[in-house]
């Protein structure tokens, strides 16, 4: 039972990042409707970022996170109005094709800047461990959930309680009457990649001082953000922040009681037999942002 609690408050800390992922990526595909394969690089970008602020510079810690999260923000926004706003109505395989691309550009940018040797992130958090009874966690990674959660419910807050996130939805279920509406599709559209981007990028700088920062770090994340969309269904923002958690959940209970070396497995094996029964995801509805 003790090792169960270690292994569920482990979920809830992953958990919150993956949730971020997903939650970042379906936004895009639920109002784009854009493949971003691109996503697992702006995770890496969070993490480089995060790394350049806190390691490189001395910024403050908590400060650097902010920032990264800015970088990744503006490096979104600016792929939308340079890579993607003129191909807007153009058919998925074109933008498919671009943020491929992107994604390849992007990646061999790391290694050219940062090189291929891993990156350490310091903390100024104490190395004690917090002690809850039987379960033990790193101050670093309760940071990691706390600002997660936090960045979670405001985002939710963002879509579902704000004049942005109804000008998003509008332009999720109707462009065309939004436009007419008074609505800038165009400013949505970036505003929409550009905070899609910004969770990526939190998600890295969150993770990057847990494990290291390497240029290839995205390429797992982006195939375990789409595992995410697909399992909470496509376009819907709830079902992407609970796909992260049972993503994670799977991955800590493979690794506890399998092999860590199962852990990246095991995940995929629950998606897939979700899809064999519901192959919709598990949480699809016909509207699929908010």
């Amino acid at each position: 039972m003790d090792q169960l609690l270690q292994h569920i408050v482990n979920t809830l800390i992953m958990g919150g990042t993956y949730a971020l992922l997903g939650i970042g990526l379906t936004l895009i595909f639920g109002i784009m409707r854009i493949v971003n394969f691109t996503h697992g690089e702006l995770y890496a970008f969070g993490a480089y970022m995060m790394y350049f602020f806190a390691a490189v510079i001395g910024m403050n810690f908590f400060v650097s996170i902010a920032f990264a999260i800015a970088a990744g923000m503006i490096l979104g926004a600016f792929m939308e109005y340079t890579l993607l706003r003129s191909k807007r109505g153009a058919d998925i395989d074109t933008t498919m094709l671009i943020m491929i691309g992107a994604w390849i550009v992007f990646q061999n940018l790391e290694h050219l800047v940062w090189g291929g040797v891993a990156k350490s992130i310091p903390s100024p958090l104490p190395e004690q461990p917090l002690v809850l009874g039987p379960v033990s966690l790193s101050w670093l990674r309760v940071m990691v959930l706390v600002i997660a959660l936090a960045l979670i419910a405001a985002t939710y807050v963002v879509i579902n309680r704000t004049k942005l996130g109804k000008a998003m939805r509008a332009t999720f279920q109707d462009s065309n009457t939004a436009a007419l509406m008074g609505i800038n599709v165009n400013a949505i559209h970036t505003m929409t990649f550009g905070l899609g981007s910004a969770l990526a990028a939190a998600a890295g700088a969150l993770l990057g001082p847990v494990f290291v920062v390497t240029p290839t770090m995205g390429d797992l994340a982006s195939l375990k953000a789409f595992a995410i969309v697909i399992l909470g269904g496509l376009g819907n923002i709830t079902g992407a922040a609970i796909g992260g958690f049972i993503l994670a959940f799977a991955e800590e209970i493979g690794a506890g009681y399998i092999s860590s070396g199962y852990r990246d497995a095991m995940g995929f094996v629950i998606i897939i037999i979700v899809l064999l029964f519901k192959p919709t995801g598990l949480f699809a509805r016909t509207e699929r942002v908010g």
